[in-house]
């Protein structure tokens, strides 16, 4: 794939992830999250009736019975009753986050030098799906009232109430730009770093989809992207010639990202560094990707040259991997324009969706997790369910189950509604 001369991307120095937080289904911290993707273990399971009938899908990553008490001792109840669900999700992992990169404490961080960037696709769309239907989806956890509403009807709150509880006094801001906000959001966080503008930065992907009309917009006759197996572990299968579509997830990830000589100063551990983020408009179809890919193999070349790095180098691929026919198709042959067509020289491309669903606006930020994990771990999570490859995709997602091994430098991949994708670059500490 011949590079360019053109300016493109963003290339980062200096900038490491140095904390991880998690409000996922089944996992809350770095440990449990990475033995369910070591393991395969996928965390999907049977959507129930009030939200899913009449569509014909059965399977989504759900929280289930969350409760924010363990995670916000703290909390005044008067200021609980009046933050949604999502709310309190996103508090938690930030409290999570916060407390694995060792800034917990009062006087951890610098209020003026702290700030806090979010990726979210939908807002509050549990809050105004039962505000709207005047139904509550369980009678003990009903929805904030109206009356009490400005926080849970605002879809910039979860970012605004979390600086708040930091004690965060730089940029806060809610990126909703759909897949590709994950990336966006921790370019923008990143850059407020390498500018001089703060020290650390709290970046936050949130989704809380698993309403009646976003499952009926993605599963409407004719433009459904959703599976409709029955069995929902199995229900993502990623490069798979049975595949039938994705999954929604629900939940939110947070990484903390630090200045290199300000985790130093203070002994932090680090799981990775960020080498370099590129998005783009292909100003083309709305709705899918070049499926020639040839965009998003320039995409990863401009991103590439970005960090300096050539493609040889890559020991990884996180894709956007949503098992759908398009996606899939378009990222094996962007890999067949960057790579060359021996198959053997190609990367590893895996897919992470198939254990926590996708979380749409924080699918950016989920499979940048998943990578920083890996590189602190040195070890590639398999892509489970892939076991009858697409032809077409018949080349190598780590199906054999996790793989030691160096692993140095990985990118993401991300693919958006309104023909926008993105690709993020991250390496090894040290």
């Amino acid at each position: 794939m011949p590079h360019s001369a053109r300016v493109t991307g963003t290339a980062f120095e200096d900038v490491l992830i140095t904390g991880l937080g998690f409000v996922l289904p089944g996992a809350d911290s770095p440990e449990l999250v990475w033995r369910q993707l070591r393991e395969g273990d996928s965390q999907l399971s049977a959507l129930p009736p009030v939200l899913s009938s009449g569509t014909g899908i059965h399977s989504a990553g759900r929280l289930g019975d969350f409760e924010h008490t363990p995670y916000l001792p703290d909390l005044p109840d008067n200021f609980a009753k009046r933050y949604s669900r999502e709310i309190l999700v996103v508090l938690s992992a930030v409290q999570n986050a916060a407390r694995d990169a060792g800034l917990a404490d009062d006087g951890a961080i610098d209020p003026p030098r702290t700030g806090v960037v979010a990726s979210c696709s939908r807002g509050p769309a549990e809050w105004w799906s039962q505000t709207a239907s005047g139904t509550a989806w369980d009678p003990a956890r009903p929805p904030v009232s109206p009356a009490q509403a400005v926080f849970a009807s605002l879809a910039g709150t979860p970012a605004s109430l979390s600086a708040i509880r930091l004690g965060a006094q730089a940029l806060v801001s809610t990126v909703s730009n759909a897949c590709v906000g994950g990336h966006q959001a921790l370019a923008l966080a990143a850059h407020e770093i390498q500018r001089g503008a703060a020290d650390v930065m709290f970046v936050v992907g949130h989704e809380l989809p698993l309403t009646p009309e976003v499952l009926q917009v993605y599963s409407a006759s004719g433009t459904s992207v959703l599976s409709r197996d029955t069995e929902p572990r199995r229900a993502i299968k990623p490069y798979d010639l049975r595949r039938d579509g994705f999954a929604l997830g629900e939940g939110a990830v947070v990484a903390v990202l630090e200045r290199r000589k300000h985790a130093e100063a203070r002994q932090a551990p680090v799981y990775a560094a960020l080498r370099a983020c590129h998005s783009i408009s292909e100003a083309a179809h709305a709705t899918r990707m070049d499926l020639s890919g040839q965009s998003t193999a320039r995409l990863m070349a401009d991103t590439l040259d970005t960090a300096g790095a050539s493609p040889g180098e890559l020991d990884y691929i996180c894709g956007h991997g949503t098992a759908t026919r398009y996606n899939d198709l378009a990222e094996s042959r962007a890999l067949g324009h960057l790579f060359g067509p021996r198959r053997s020289d190609w990367t590893p491309l895996g897919s992470v969706k198939p254990v926590y669903g996708h979380l749409l606006g924080a699918a950016g930020l989920v499979n940048c997790a998943a990578l920083a994990l890996m590189l602190k771990h040195q070890c590639l999570a398999p892509t489970i369910n892939c076991e009858t490859v697409e032809p077409e995709c018949d080349h190598d997602h780590v199906t054999e189950g996790a793989r030691p091994g160096e692993v140095r430098l990985a990118m993401s991949l991300a693919f958006a509604i309104g023909s926008q994708s993105s690709a993020l670059i991250m390496e090894a500490a040290g």
